[in-house]
């Protein structure tokens, strides 16, 4: 009878260990090959939230003066004010706001290199000066532009119309305020043609850059009030529309007194319908 060979069996022991050290292994390789989005839910400590920055309130820009904006000043003995140099006007001893000129230099050397030659004919005007100017169109001693004699028309408030089309009364005009300056001619006709059109295109096209605005501009549905067309006024907009909000704010047409039919004014509106009453680009 033949006996069978027995077979070889590995002791219990040992397998069970075995097992046990495979799944340890694998146990800590898959803890280990965690991502950071499954680390980052498992951390439950709470972070403090980032602080919302605080931004710095703009400093309050103090208003105009009322004194300023109708005039009662002298310009020579304000160190707001500086004299024009000979080279840019055809007068002496007038004066711009310093901020003013500033920005009159930069427009005057910049038309320059494209061959357009600005000339200042008329920059601040104080109550006093604007008052002689009113004063003689208002006693005929100086005739308005069509050549009529203010002084022959009987109704006061008819006669300040006709005055007004072109010339402030005092404690009105944007030229108390150093921001604004007729150039090269006073006479609309001159910018319609030849040299006189190329500096109005220029003008109309390049003065924004440098802050300047045609404040009046033709008369009609969107300018309905105020003065005629000046092709040849321009008011420095970053410091005018201070002086424009102080008049809006502060000024009265029973304010306006002091000159020889200032007692129109009121029935006029000139704050309104004269000060306020400008090309919508530059309030």
């Amino acid at each position: 009878m033949t006996k069978r060979k027995s077979k070889t069996t590995q002791p219990l022991g040992v397998s069970v260990g075995m097992t046990m050290l495979l799944l340890s292994f694998f146990l800590v390789l898959a803890c280990s090959s965690s991502t950071p989005q499954e680390e980052a839910a498992t951390n439950d400590t709470p972070t403090a939230p980032l602080p919302t920055p605080v931004s710095e309130p703009e400093p309050a820009v103090a208003p105009v003066p009322l004194k300023y904006v109708v005039g009662q000043f002298e310009p020579a003995q304000d160190s707001n004010f500086i004299g024009i140099e000979a080279q840019y006007t055809n007068k002496t001893n007038i004066y711009l706001h310093k901020e003013t000129y500033s920005a009159f230099l930069r427009m005057y050397e910049a038309a320059k290199k494209d061959s357009i030659n600005l000339r200042i004919l008329s920059a601040t005007r104080n109550f006093n000066s604007q008052k002689s100017i009113w004063e003689a169109k208002w006693t005929g001693q100086r005739k308005l532009s069509d050549g009529t004699n203010a002084a022959e028309i009987a109704d006061k408030g008819q006669r300040a119309l006709r005055i007004l089309e072109y010339s402030s009364m005092p404690g009105t005009s944007r030229h108390h305020w150093g921001t604004d300056i007729d150039l090269n001619s006073l006479n609309n006709a001159f910018f319609e043609k030849e040299e006189g059109l190329r500096i109005y295109k220029w003008l109309t096209t390049n003065a924004p850059e440098y802050g300047f605005c045609q404040p009046y501009s033709p008369k009609g549905a969107n300018r309905p009030n105020g003065y005629n067309e000046e092709k040849w006024h321009w008011s420095y907009l970053p410091l005018a529309t201070r002086y424009l909000q102080t008049a809006k704010d502060s000024l009265k047409d029973s304010d306006i007194s002091g000159f020889e039919g200032a007692e129109v004014a009121p029935i006029l509106q000139v704050v309104k319908n004269y000060i306020l009453g400008i090309n919508e680009a530059c309030l």
